[in-house]
Parts: structure tokens; sequence; C-alpha cells
């Protein structure tokens, strides 16, 4: 008996060892459940912030804040904090699996952050009545609780701005999201990511180049409210149903909480980069000509490797990038993406020919030739899809700044003079 006992007791242990790591997670994720107290005391607004001059801070940040006027009372709840000091960060960022949490904060101490920033705040005070009020205070105590306040972010669906757009939708019961949905604008996911991101040039251009055509799809206010100030905007033309059915402004009227300065405005639309790019591409394809005309002096080949060579490897490690975004990552406006035939790993082979340019009796290989004029064709292929029904992908600027370099490095491998044709 002695020995039955402490085997029915460890088995007891064991199956409750089980249970216990097979609920918890349900534990951890159990629904919401609102009080279904009004808020008779407090009020709700969106407080969104301008812009900042860091890279992070280009896409400006949005709050929802509870007044509690009785208490003299002003929490914010931000959706945007993450940790750079967070294991394994950048790994995560690269492969799309970042965490961000909500946060609650005093409003002074937000604005005194934001003020030493020199960035404007602006509150849209929202006409909830105190049943939808007390529903929002409910959804957020919930959701600033450890177990609740992490959430899977992405850049365009699940950001700061978008979590306080659900918020608010749910405390409408759903009212605003029918007013946003099927809406157009004149935006795409690109447009509007490139519009905010491009007071920083070179960011600007690594982004857009990494976007693939989903990014390029028409989206509508519902979408473009991925942006805080595009949700501010949206904000200005929609109504709520109170509980008596009276239909009102959503928002009942807005104030600046701190004055900024208009340096750190996004410019009204996206950069149109076609002549820049297709005159630097000209510049650059007549410079690597121009050299190879003079390739009896040394010192022509010694200037046009680096320049041959550094454009090749930027093409060949840009392909290698663009494949991982599309294939081992989760950013799904990488997939797919059409500019692979611009930027293609294939330009590896050529880079590492050209480190011997400078020799005098260089004489390239007949597969590397075959190879620079195939990457010739791939980049005609991405200006003729341009043009077929039901194409999507804004990426001509590309092609007009890589078509003639590589249409350059072509006519520079075939009129060097002929090896034997082996590999």
């Amino acid at each position: 008996m002695p020995r039955l006992s402490a085997t029915v007791i460890h088995w007891f242990a064991a199956t409750w060892l089980v249970l216990l790591t097979l609920l918890a997670p349900r534990l951890a994720a159990a629904p919401f459940v609102p009080s279904g107290q009004p808020a008779d005391n407090l009020s709700a607004s969106i407080v969104t912030f301008q812009p900042g001059s860091l890279y992070w801070q280009r896409f400006g940040h949005n709050a929802l804040l509870i007044r509690d006027v009785a208490r003299g009372r002003a929490i914010s709840f931000n959706y945007g904090i993450f940790d750079f000091a967070a294991p394994n960060f950048f790994l995560n960022f690269a492969r799309g699996h970042m965490t961000y949490r909500v946060v609650p904060n005093h409003l002074e101490r937000d604005l005194l952050n934001y003020q030493a920033e020199g960035r404007w705040a602006l509150e849209q005070r929202l006409n909830l009545d105190a049943r939808q009020i007390g529903l929002l205070r409910d959804y957020l105590e919930w959701n600033v609780q450890p177990e609740n306040a992490e959430y899977g972010y992405d850049y365009f669906i699940s950001n700061c701005s978008t979590r306080v757009r659900d918020a608010l939708d749910y405390a409408m019961a759903g009212g605003l999201k029918p007013q946003l949905v099927g809406h157009p604008t004149a935006a795409t996911w690109r447009s509007e990511a490139t519009k905010l991101i491009s007071p920083d040039a070179l960011l600007m251009v690594v982004m857009d180049l990494a976007m693939g055509p989903t990014a390029d799809q028409p989206i509508d206010l519902w979408q473009q409210s991925f942006a805080p100030l595009a949700l501010m905007q949206a904000l200005r033309g929609t109504t709520v149903t109170d509980s008596a059915g009276r239909v009102r402004p959503l928002v009942s009227y807005e104030a600046r909480l701190l004055p900024g300065g208009r340096a750190n405005d996004p410019p009204a639309r996206a950069p149109d980069l076609r002549l820049q790019f297709l005159l630097a591409g000209l510049a650059l394809a007549a410079i690597l000509i121009g050299l190879a005309k003079f390739r009896g002096a040394a010192t022509a080949r010694w200037l046009l490797m680096p320049i041959a060579v550094g454009f090749s490897l930027l093409c060949g490690f840009g392909g290698v990038l663009l494949m991982l975004l599309w294939l081992a990552t989760e950013h799904w406006a990488a997939w797919r993406n059409e500019s692979l035939l611009l930027v293609n790993p294939l330009s590896l082979w050529l880079a590492a020919s050209l480190l011997l340019y400078p020799r005098p009796r260089w004489r390239p290989a007949l597969w590397t030739r075959r190879i620079a004029l195939l990457l010739v064709a791939t980049s005609v292929i991405a200006v003729l899809l341009r043009y077929l029904p039901g194409a999507t992908q804004e990426n001509l600027h590309w092609a007009l700044l890589l078509l003639p370099v590589h249409a350059a490095l072509a006519w520079l491998f075939w009129h060097a003079k002929k090896p034997a044709d082996e590999l």
C-alpha cells in the first residue's frame, strides 16, 4: 500500500503539472470582459505627436488619453513602446518578429519628452458618452496588465496608431470602421511610408527598394490610418452615435498641447525619383564607357575598377537582401519583389571578374559576358512588366537608374578582347 500511495501521488502530481501547462497560455490569453460601469467623470481623447528628427520618430506617434477631471489626472496609453536592449532586437526586427507593448504614463511626463524634442502635440477630444468611455477605460485597464500588454508589431497593420484606432472602434461598438473602410485615398503603403521617411533620403531609397508589389495596392482611410497623422485627419470627418441615438461629430474640439515647429512635418507627397534616377544612371553609364575607351591607360583602368565593382557589389548584395526578405522573413510588403530583376545576386559574379580589370590583358570568360547580357535582359523585363495589365509595382525609377549602368557594363565586357570560350 505505501508503494501504491506514492505511485498515485506521483500520478496526480504529473497530471496536474500537465493540466497547468496546458491551461497557462489560455489563462494568460483570457478574453477581455468589460465591467459595464459607465464613466461619468472621465473624458477620452486622442493625442497626436509630430514626427521627430530620428529615423524611428519619422512616422509620428499617437496615444489614447483618459482624463479624470475629479482627480485632476490625465493618463496616456502608448502602444509604441519597444526596447533596443531586448534580446536579439535587431535580428527579430530583420525577421519581422517584433514585440511591442502598451504602457500607461502621466500626460505631463509624455509632454515633457516631446517638448524637449521640439515636437508639437495635438489633442482631439472625443464625443463619447459615459458608457462608451467606460468601455474604453475597461479595455485599456485590461490591456496594460503585464500578461496582456505585449503585441506582435507590424509596421502597416499593427502599430501604435492602428492599436489606438482599434481600441476606439471597440468603444464605439464597431462604429468607426465602416466610416473609413472603402473610403478611397490617393495613397499606397509605399507612398505613405516613403513620404514619412523621406527626410532621411538614404533610408527612404532602401525602404523603397525593399518593398514589393503588395506595397503598391491602393489603400483606404482605414488602412492609411497606420500613420498617426493620417488617423488624426481621418477622425475629423467621422461621427459617433450615443446611447440616445444622437449622431454627433466624433471630435468635439482640438487643442494644441505643445506648439512645436514645422521643421519635422512630412511633405505632402512622396518624392518622384524618376528624373533624378535617370540622370544618375545615364551619368554613371557615361563615366564607365568613357573610362573604358581609355583602357590602355593604367589610370583609367584603376579608376573604372572600384566604380564598376562597387556598383556590382551593391546590386548583388541588394539582390541577396531582397531574396531573404521574401523567403526568410515575415515582412509581407517585401514579398515577390520584382526589383530582383534589377538588383540581382548574379552581379556578384561580375564583381569578382571586375576586380581583375586593371590587368592589361584582362579577359572576361564567355559565361561572365553572358551574365552581363542576362542582367540587361532582366532589367528590360522589369521595365516591360510595368506595362502589363494588372501590374502594380512602382519600380520604374529603379529601372531608369540601373538599366543604363547594366547596359554599360555589358558593353564593357563584350568589347574586351575575346578569350577562348571557356568558363
